[in-house]
């Protein structure tokens, strides 16, 4: 079994707070997560809110939860009994021990906000996204395997790649019939997958809603509302533009981004390796994998962001807080090479380091500030260590 590098961050927040959510998508491996922390901690409590047999036990859950108030009860896809949140908010009021509950929730537009207004200062959120470069620590091929499947585990750890193609297949066909429903949604799968398809072939774009809208035959508002299902549902991701007041005329509109690169490829139709290096996405999707990489292995407290401006000043992303910023290109190549408007954009924003990810063996320096990367480094502690140390 692999390591969850969030597992510590979901420790230690069960110390401080009586309350504990892990959200991600379905098969991101939440409950094999929760279960292993529970083991740790003695005496826990496990109920499936999906189990009929377990969802009766909760007929009266204020009741019953309190007979078991010295437990760590774990409460598995908590978003199917939403009226929980109120009991919960009662009995921890009545005892603020920490470590009381650990709630699992899959997708839902209501369950962060719910959770948030009804136990606010009362419970901690973390988010767990599929298998990344640091926990998988691959070698240079499992690399490669890691893009093509994705990061779900059932994907990743497939006897073939056959086998993952399959079983992504089936959880698209999943999310959008059950799932997407189960959460109240009233979109017709059919056309949700049809926007999904449309949003692969644009993927790593900057975001037209009109154009999409034109090609897909619906309204800007439509389009704008199936976007913001499947990024609530944790398979679309949108990196803001940034906006500083630089004197520059600045893209203003999001990029959108596919979560997941095995979800990408197989909406795609992409099975293999062969495939993907031929097919007219692989740079992009190259992009979006990286991105999320990059996303899941920085500090939340960095925002990120890309930058564009109208004479071509461009870097794919942008790290900043408190004033500082660092920058990292993408590029799919064996010998990446930079514009000249990256380093206008290394000048505009001042930039301290900038890095560029690229598929190479061995990393080099550009400039006193500016590096090639091999994007296996990107979950290697000792080299953030080196060369992040701030981080």
């Amino acid at each position: 079994m692999l390591t969850r590098r969030i597992q510590p961050e979901i420790e230690s927040s069960l110390s401080r707070f009586p309350a504990v959510a892990l959200l991600g998508p379905r098969q991101a491996g939440k409950t094999t997560l929760a279960r292993t922390i529970a083991s740790g901690r003695g005496d826990s409590l496990y109920i499936d809110l999906e189990r009929p047999s377990d969802l009766a036990r909760l007929t009266d859950p204020e009741l019953f939860l309190a007979r078991h108030s010295g437990r760590l009860v774990v409460l598995d896809e908590v978003q199917r009994l939403p009226e929980l949140f109120t009991v919960l908010r009662s009995l921890i009021d009545a005892d603020r021990r920490p470590g009381r509950f650990l709630l699992l929730g899959s997708a839902s537009p209501h369950l962060l906000r719910q959770a948030s207004e009804s136990l606010a200062g009362r419970i901690a959120f973390h988010e767990l996204a599929p298998f990344d470069v640091s926990e998988i620590r691959p070698d240079a091929t499992a690399l490669s395997e890691l893009w093509l499947r994705g990061g779900y585990p059932l994907s990743w750890l497939a006897e073939s790649d056959a086998a993952s193609f399959a079983w992504r297949e089936s959880f698209i066909l999943t999310h959008l019939e059950r799932d997407i429903p189960a959460f109240g949604i009233r979109v017709p799968g059919t056309t949700l997958r049809r926007f999904w398809q449309m949003l692969a072939h644009v993927h790593g774009q900057t975001w037209n809603a009109s154009r999409l809208a034109s090609g897909f035959g619906v309204s800007a508002p439509a389009v704008q509302h199936y976007l913001d299902i499947l990024e609530a549902t944790f398979m679309v991701r949108r990196l803001p533009p940034l906006t500083a007041n630089l004197g520059k005329r600045l893209v203003k509109s999001p990029k959108v981004y596919l979560r997941d690169s095995g979800l990408l490829h197989a909406l795609l139709g992409i099975q293999t390796l062969d495939e993907l290096y031929g097919h007219p996405i692989v740079g992009a999707s190259w992009e979006g994998w990286v991105l999320e990489q990059l996303v899941q292995l920085l500090p939340s407290t960095w925002q990120l962001s890309f930058y564009r401006t109208a004479a071509g000043a461009e870097i794919d992303v942008v790290a900043q807080r408190a004033g500082r910023r660092l920058g990292f290109e993408i590029k799919f190549s064996s010998a990446p090479r930079v514009t000249r408007g990256f380093w206008t954009a290394m000048d505009d924003l001042g930039l301290e380091r900038a890095f560029i990810i690229a598929p190479v063996e061995m990393g080099y320096p550009v400039a006193d500030n500016v590096e090639v990367v091999p994007a296996i480094l990107l979950g290697d502690s000792q080299w953030k260590a080196a060369n992040l140390p701030s981080l």
